[in-house]
């Protein structure tokens, strides 16, 4: 049985569409969820845009997009390539209140902790696991997290996203794989034109 799906023409286009979004930042928080895209949240339809943005950065081409879930989930990675496909799950590490102090790392590792806990071995068997950074808090290093992240996690990968600062108009986010096996965590940092329109995407680790 195939089950519809909505999918954006292109990464460009999905962009545009998410500029509102990611200029007002409360929404990435506590926006509702869009039902025309599956009941998705903005964070997780930007998270995933940023997923698609860092892989295809290693190919020649816009190989990895995005669909909503028809099961549920938020969101789908697609291989147009290869036709493989991920079903994510998304978490948030909120924004922190006044002048709370922010233990990024700790935060990350406890969100995923909280969402295996949560879903069980079932629901986690198989996903991507991403971790939406909304907290601020400053620099914090990929390579401490991915490596204090418990062998027996149940999701098969665990990615973390997040903005890094807005400068002359330009978004600028970070995007990490954080479930490798020794050596770095691959690291990217996204610039998104302040039109918009285009973005630049850095390898850095």
């Amino acid at each position: 049985m195939k089950y519809p799906i909505t999918r954006f023409k292109n990464l460009k286009v999905a962009l545009k569409e998410l500029e509102p979004f990611i200029r007002n930042g409360q929404h990435l928080q506590t926006g509702r969820p869009f039902d025309r895209f599956g009941g998705m949240l903005s964070r997780e339809v930007l998270a995933n845009w940023l997923l698609c943005a860092a892989a295809n950065s290693e190919t020649e081409a816009e190989q990895m997009t995005f669909t909503s879930d028809p099961v549920g989930g938020d969101g789908i990675i697609h291989d147009t390539k290869t036709d493989e496909t991920w079903q994510t799950e998304h978490v948030l590490v909120p924004m922190a209140r006044g002048e709370e102090a922010v233990n990024v790392e700790a935060s990350i590792l406890a969100a995923i902790e909280d969402k295996q806990k949560k879903g069980g071995a079932a629901y986690a068997r198989g996903k991507t696991l991403v971790v939406f950074v909304n907290a601020g808090g400053g620099a914090w290093h990929p390579n401490k997290v991915a490596k204090q992240i418990p062998a027996t996690l149940d999701f098969a990968a665990v990615w973390a996203v997040g903005l890094q600062g807005v400068e002359d108009g330009e978004y600028v986010y970070g995007v990490t794989n954080l479930h490798v096996e020794g050596g770095d965590a691959p690291t990217w940092t996204i610039r998104i034109t302040k039109e918009f329109d285009d973005w630049k995407t850095t390898r850095i680790q």
